[in-house]
Order: C-alpha cells, then structure tokens, then sequence
C-alpha cells in the first residue's frame, strides 16, 4: 500500500491482489524475527556498529531468511550486503543471487549506490567504492534489443549526489535532502519485466 501510494510500481507483477509481497526487503532488513521472539533492525545494528567498531568484519545486512521464503512474493534477488571502512571512506559490497542485467541490475547499482552515501553521511564518513557480485546473471530474451542498443550508446559523465549535512539519522532522509546535479541520460529505453 505504501509504494502503491507513493507510486513505486517495480514491484506490481509480484504483489498479490492487495499488493502485498510478503516479508519482504524491508521487513527482513528492519525488522528480523529472531528465534527467541526479538524483532532485529539490521540497518539500526549495522550502523551503530559501523559507528562504534568500523573495523568489524561482520557489517552485514541481509535479506536470506531461510524460515521466511516460502512466504515471500519473490525471494530476494539482492539478498546480502556489506560494509567495509578504510581510510575515513565507507565501501559495500552487494551480493546479487539473481541478476536481471538489463532492468535489475541498473536499479540495484543506483539503490546500494544511494544507500552507501546515505549511511556514509550519518556515519560521518566518505563514501568510497560500491562492489557488486552477481550470482546468476541473465539477459532475458525479450531485452536483447535493448540491450544491443544500450551497448551501442556512448557513455556520458556521471552526475554527482549532494546529501543535506544537518540530517543526522538514515531515517530522517526526506525527498528534499537529495541534490542530484551535473545529470544527463539519453532516452529512456523501455523494456517488460520478464516475471
């Protein structure tokens, strides 16, 4: 109902009737049951650790919950990721099950990208590199076209993401605390989801 509402419609060929997916990114990642009945908020934790001991080996986040896939709409195709911090600069690491080159992967590098510099301004850090493992990677038949048209595209210089300074806490991000700027893009290159 949430995206519905705020007109994210990524996710409408997997959501049942009411649009629900079930538990789901979000559910797994704020708030995990653990085995003794405590709900677990993965990225609260993660921060916090990242805060308190930014040399941890352990600043993982994952949406793999064994005791809940059969209840999922689609079990996670981005299903951990990691942190790492070196230097002042914090780097992630996504690992990616399942990889729908021509549609998913753009939007997972995009997100995790976004999610990186975000937890790296409340953690008062630098965001540093972005590194993406991909499980099974597909190009689906019906984006072969696409695909050879994106190909034949000459890249264009990266835009670049300012974050307001004064927000303090990853949940307290608002629409108007992102500035995008120095962003151009060719035309939009439509292609189905393969479901």
């Amino acid at each position: 109902e949430y995206l519905n509402q705020n007109r994210v419609s990524i996710w409408d060929e997997w959501a049942d009737e009411s649009g629900e997916l079930g538990p789901v990114y979000g559910k797994q990642w704020r708030s995990w049951e653990a085995r003794d009945g405590r709900s677990i908020d993965q990225i609260s934790e993660v921060i916090r650790q990242i805060k308190t001991n930014p040399d941890s080996r352990r600043l993982i986040v994952s949406a793999w919950n064994v005791g809940d896939l059969d209840r999922m709409a689609l079990q996670p195709c981005h299903a951990l990721f990691q942190f790492y911090v070196s230097g002042g600069r914090l780097s992630c690491q996504l690992y990616q099950r399942s990889a729908d080159v021509f549609l998913g992967v753009p939007f997972n590098i995009a997100s995790y990208a976004l999610l990186t510099i975000m937890v790296a301004r409340v953690c008062d850090l630098e965001p540093g590199e972005f590194i993406h493992t991909l499980g099974d990677a597909h190009l689906y038949s019906n984006h072969l076209e696409q695909a050879r048209l994106q190909l034949a595209r000459a890249p264009l210089p990266l835009p670049r993401m300012r974050l307001n300074p004064a927000v303090g806490s990853i949940f307290d991000f608002k629409y108007e605390d992102f500035e995008l700027t120095d962003y151009e893009a060719h035309p939009h290159i439509k292609a189905e989801v393969a479901v």
